[in-house]
């Protein structure tokens, strides 16, 4: 009964919480470059059913239950980059704003969570363990979508610094092919990449 609740818990704050604050701050950094594309589409809110992705969202519900790498994602933000104040550098400042705003989640759980620790206050089980997991998956998220391969958001950083012939030339072949890439990342490095995330939300809550 402890998992499946558990595991509610996960699934509530993947789909309630960081999809949704994740892609509300897309659309946020968005509208104030310029692009009002997310406003229009009714994507600049925090409601979670607004970002909810059918299949994304069953991929995160699967893979919480069957454990192991968690994997899924929310409905992508809309953006028109031609509406941009500064296209170029303003692209990378709306894909930057989703993992930012779940580092910024990250540390705000794990100042929670070092003030109750200083304060020696001790929690529930399942409410110091949903602290920890809030951190867990924002910093999840965050250093995830920074890999540089399309749809992620690293994937702007990466066409934004290589030389702008090259960017030309291959973000075509990673737009067509990015998410092969990303399912092999997935299964030969996940298990490096999970324990990366741990290592890092460790230091943030001072464990």
């Amino acid at each position: 009964m402890d998992d499946i609740v558990l595991n509610l818990v996960m699934i509530a704050i993947f789909l309630g919480i960081a999809f949704p604050v994740h892609e509300f701050a897309h659309a946020w950094v968005a509208s104030l470059r310029g692009d009002a594309t997310a406003k229009l589409f009714g994507r600049l809110t925090l409601n979670p059913i607004v970002h909810f992705d059918p299949v994304g969202g069953v991929m995160t519900i699967v893979s919480v239950f069957l454990g192991g790498f968690l994997f899924g994602w929310a409905k992508p933000t809309p953006v028109n980059t031609i509406n941009l104040k500064d296209r170029r550098n303003d692209e990378v400042l709306v894909a930057l704003a989703g993992p930012v705003s779940n580092l910024l989640m990250a540390i705000l759980g794990a100042v929670i969570i070092r003030l109750l620790v200083a304060m020696d206050v001790a929690l529930p089980g399942i409410a110091g363990q949903t602290l920890w997991l809030f951190v867990v998956f924002n910093v999840a998220l965050a250093i995830f979508n920074l890999i540089p391969v399309p749809p992620l958001d690293g994937s702007t950083l990466l066409f934004r610094f290589l030389p702008a012939q090259t960017a030309w030339q291959i973000r075509p072949l990673l737009s067509q092919y990015g998410i092969f890439v990303l399912l092999a990342v997935v299964l030969l490095g996940g298990r490096f990449i999970s324990t990366f995330v741990f290592n890092v939300a460790r230091v943030l809550v001072g464990g």
